[in-house]
């Protein structure tokens, strides 16, 4: 009997679809993702992942969500503890790495269409986005607590693609590291003269 056509026979079989997806991801990116793929992968029937999934959407929700979850346990164990300018640049440094690591999952947590409806991975989002703006209020108390946690993810997110997309060199993850790290504290050394020459002015 073949993959395609055995039973269902997964204790889990939410998690067996996610694990082969996320295979089938890091193998052909995702124009290999369908449900029938993850079924032949996970070793079930064809019509065994519509038990949790309605469509490939819905799977890749499933996907986004279980990232999301994982970025923010890789950024929280990059600094347990944020206090100033330097672990905001080791944060960053993580949140890129994690990308250039994980390329298939990460366009899939950020450039795949997902169900916003989807109440585990609005959640998994709003985990990420609770930690980077505890983060800045942290590093900068009393700055705007939407605003500059905003501009400082979309800075850093804007880094990890340019690295996935070739823009930037990401052969050796230390080239990488010290690039991250550099453009963080330059952004904010920018700013800082330039808030300090309008005072003067």
């Amino acid at each position: 009997m073949s993959q395609a056509s055995a039973p269902y026979h997964h204790g889990d079989l939410r998690a067996a679809c996610v694990r082969a997806a996320r295979e089938l991801l890091e193998e052909s990116g995702g124009s290999g993702l369908s449900l029938r793929a993850v079924a032949r992968r996970a070793g079930v029937s064809a019509a065994a992942p519509y038990r949790h999934y309605a469509d490939r959407e819905e799977l890749i929700s499933a996907v986004a969500g279980e990232g999301y979850r994982e970025l923010a346990g890789y950024l929280a164990a990059a600094r347990p503890s944020s206090r100033n300018l330097d672990d905001l640049a080791e944060i960053a440094v993580a949140y890129v790495r994690f990308a250039v690591e994980h390329p298939a999952l990460f366009r899939v947590m950020f450039a795949e269409p997902c169900d916003r409806d989807d109440e585990e991975r609005v959640q998994a989002t709003a985990t990420v986005w609770e930690y980077v703006t505890g983060v800045v209020r942290t590093v900068f108390p009393g700055a705007d607590t939407d605003t500059l946690p905003t501009s400082v993810w979309a800075f850093v997110h804007g880094l990890a693609f340019l690295h996935l997309d070739g823009k930037l060199d990401a052969d050796t993850p230390e080239a990488v590291d010290d690039r991250v790290r550099a453009a963080v504290h330059a952004l904010f050394a920018a700013s800082a003269q330039a808030s300090a020459e309008h005072v003067r002015s």
